[in-house]
């Protein structure tokens, strides 16, 4: 039986100003879902509501709206994935080898305090399966305790958007918190590049991290690595 990985997007197409719209950094996605298809495994599309994951704008621009990104992009078929995504209600955890978030900023808002998401995640770390998160996608792992009580994150080392980026990006009056403070305030061992928004990717254990956007090949090569 091929190896199976739920992949988790985002519901929230904007900030809290509406004018500002953000969502699924497509190009996470895309190039994550490349390397799995390769490695043969079935794929799976989440959300914390379940329905409609809306695309942030700004990933359907260079750099990051490449070839795949653009085939996604034009293909109904892909497009209507992203319209039937699964609420966590509806996900078994245990039909699941791997978990892998996505991000773009959408994922601030509604992925920290998902009680579904928690769930699956703590299920499929604490049996020893993989949990990954590229870029903003760490926001899962925010406030995620472990059946101990302990937070998930606390003494791991990990990495995600650096404070750094959300600067060069333009975007640090936008996001509603500091998430790489946050996740450091949980007890993580945050780690980042030395240069903004080229792939930077860690393993510790069974959970998996990237930090930007250009990252998400990276990660997703890391947890077929860590599938074996």
């Amino acid at each position: 039986m091929s190896q199976r990985v739920l992949i988790v997007v985002t519901n929230v197409g904007h900030y809290d100003d509406p004018s500002h719209p953000t969502g699924l950094w497509l190009s996470e996605l895309t190039h994550a879902w490349e390397v799995f298809e390769e490695a043969g495994y079935e794929m799976t599309l989440a959300s914390p509501r379940g329905g409609l994951s809306p695309l942030e704008p700004r990933s359907l621009k260079f750099p990051t709206y490449d070839k795949g990104a653009k085939a996604w992009h034009a293909d109904p078929a892909r497009m209507t994935l992203l319209e039937h995504t699964k609420r966590p209600d509806e996900i078994d955890s245990a039909d699941f080898d791997a978990v892998y978030f996505t991000g773009g900023h959408g994922t601030m808002y509604d992925f920290p305090d998902s009680e579904g998401l928690q769930r699956i995640i703590r299920e499929i770390y604490e049996r020893g399966d993989i949990v990954s998160t590229v870029c903003h996608g760490y926001a899962a792992l925010l406030n995620t305790k472990l059946s101990d009580g302990s937070y998930l994150v606390a003494g791991k080392t990990l990495t995600g958007f650096a404070w750094r980026e959300e600067v060069l990006a333009g975007v640090d009056k936008l996001v509603p918190f500091n998430i790489e403070d946050e996740v450091k305030k949980r007890g993580a061992l945050y780690k980042k590049g030395l240069i903004p928004f080229t792939s930077y990717a860690v393993t510790d254990g069974n959970l998996v991290t990237g930090q930007n956007p250009g990252s998400a090949k990276e990660t997703a090569k890391k947890v077929v690595a860590a599938l074996g």
